[in-house]
């Protein structure tokens, strides 16, 4: 028999947003050369569809893969290996399978046999029904709400797509659940039906357990940890903010200045935050924290935190964001990182930028009023002196655009002063105007005029720095510029030669 491949990482196609959804017909592979997805509008539902295509087994088939999972879980232990490499994993399968197909003197066909041993992949390797939509880069979301109800998901662009998998019996989705925690090195059971933990590969997993807690059964809601996120310019072909609010950020992140992403769940404040961190200098050391992992930034200088929960009931071995944020700060960092800002890390954060960290953070809200808000009132509750160390905030906004759910950044405003009693004077220089769907940009940015007090660089040359990286960043969009390595290279080129990066794009 020939040997077995398994590619999880096949070409990430680009999917068009399509205005007519009438007109969704797309296929890519996941697990290639075996499983695809296909998003598609179905006639008869009426709605877009995400359907998982998976090898078809007859059931005879069925019947040699049954006796085989039952053999391998007596004899298999992958917790054997000691580097459990995609190879090595496969390999093991492969010859576990093999031999349980040998000693029970089955009969299987070479074809039959690469059906039944992807089943037995998924199943003993993977996470059973939804690995493939664990390994399809545009799922942000896999939500699972009791048993006999298909799976739903949130894709990058189609958002919200009911799928063809469900589960159809509770001790089915139960034993699943089982197997999530224990992937999360958590425990569930009918004394304790709660879960919350992190899988391997950094994504946040939420489960439940019984009826007495969900009416339909157990439960589960995965939020994946995504290994290339986007970029800024495929940002801009998204139509998520404007060529201007990129050439602002790069500018504000250059100088060490204080940015607050704000917005509501899922409106992309993390998204957003990333991208932002692309113009981070190369070489500037960053310290992030987190309470689930969901950064992932293109540099080698950059120590990321996460924080733990205990291991019980009193609490034993946690580790929260407050106690990560202050050992930070011993760290060095030129700049801080914070996943989300809700409590009492707040006041370390602030005290951090007032003594000249520069700091990136989310928090839920949904105006920059809302934002002091919610930093001057309890459980937070800043001094307004303090709230003053915050430059820029920038809030993200869930919105339907021509009958199409996407994500904008409504507004860049920046925060001039804050009164002592707790008042903000504030600009707002960039903005989305969701009547004609454009962005708008006034030319007065106070934040020049803070930059220039305090690195002594002139506000015009500011002002045509400014203007070159707008230009520059439209340009790598126009030229189809979007790799995650080529544009991190061309920004590191810019600190190091303007000039020259500017010349090679044909920017003047």
């Amino acid at each position: 028999m020939e040997s077995i491949e398994i590619n999880e990482n096949p070409f990430i196609p680009t999917i068009p947003k399509m205005l007519d959804k009438s007109k969704i017909d797309v296929r890519y592979m996941l697990i290639a050369p075996y499983v695809g997805a296909h998003v598609f509008w179905d006639e008869k539902k009426g709605e877009v569809s995400y359907e998982i295509e998976e090898p078809v087994l007859n059931t005879e088939e069925k019947a040699v893969l049954v006796r085989i999972e039952k053999a391998m879980l007596d004899i298999s232990n992958i917790n054997m290996l000691v580097e459990k490499t995609q190879h090595n994993l496969v390999e093991y399968i492969d010859k576990t399978a093999r031999l349980v197909i040998t000693e029970l003197s089955l009969k299987v066909e070479e074809e039959s046999y690469f059906k039944i041993f992807y089943y037995l992949y998924r199943n003993f390797i993977g996470l059973n029904e939804i690995e493939p939509l664990m390994r399809d880069y545009f799922i942000e979301d896999v939500e699972c709400n009791g048993v006999n109800e298909p799976l739903y998901i949130v894709h990058r662009i189609f958002r919200n797509l009911k799928t063809n998998i469900k589960f159809d019996t509770i001790e089915k989705l139960a034993s699943f659940v089982e197997k999530l925690a224990q992937k999360t090195g958590r425990y569930i059971s009918y004394a304790s039906p709660l879960l919350d933990g992190s899988l391997p590969d950094g994504s946040r997993v939420n489960a439940t357990y019984t009826k007495d807690i969900t009416s339909k059964g157990p439960t589960f809601t995965i939020r994946k940890f995504t290994k290339i996120p986007w970029t800024p310019v495929q940002l801009l072909g998204f139509r998520t903010l404007s060529p201007e609010m990129l050439a602002f950020f790069w500018i504000l992140m250059q100088y060490k200045l204080n940015v607050m992403i704000a917005g509501a769940t899922s409106s992309g404040k993390t998204t957003l935050l990333n991208a932002i961190a692309f113009f981070i200098p190369p070489e500037a050391r960053v310290v992030s924290i987190e309470d689930t992992r969901e950064l992932n930034l293109p540099r080698e200088n950059w120590l990321p935190s996460v924080a733990r929960t205990g291991v019980s009931l009193t609490g034993i071995g946690e580790v929260d964001m407050f106690s990560l944020l202050k050992n930070s700060f011993r760290q060095n960092p030129d700049y801080v990182i914070v996943g989300e800002v809700r409590g009492e890390e707040a006041s370390v954060l602030f005290q951090g930028m007032a003594s000249g960290h520069a700091s990136i953070s989310t928090i839920h809200a949904d105006s920059v009023d809302s934002v002091i808000r919610r930093l001057e009132t309890p459980p937070i509750s800043l001094n307004p002196s303090l709230v003053n160390s915050l430059d820029v905030v920038a809030v993200m906004t869930h919105a339907i655009v021509k009958g199409q759910e996407t994500r904008k950044l409504k507004e860049i405003v920046e925060v001039i002063n804050v009164q002592p009693d707790g008042t903000a004077l504030t600009n707002t220089p960039l903005i989305w105007d969701p009547s004609q769907d454009k962005f708008y940009f006034k030319s007065d940015l106070k934040i020049f005029d803070k930059i220039e007090k305090r690195n002594g660089i002139p506000k015009a040359e500011l002002v045509k720095d400014f203007n070159l990286r707008t230009k520059l960043i439209y340009e790598l969009f126009k030229r189809k510029i979007f790799g995650f390595e080529e544009l991190q290279r061309i920004v590191n080129d810019y600190y190091k030669n303007p000039s020259e990066v500017l010349k090679r794009f044909g920017v003047a």
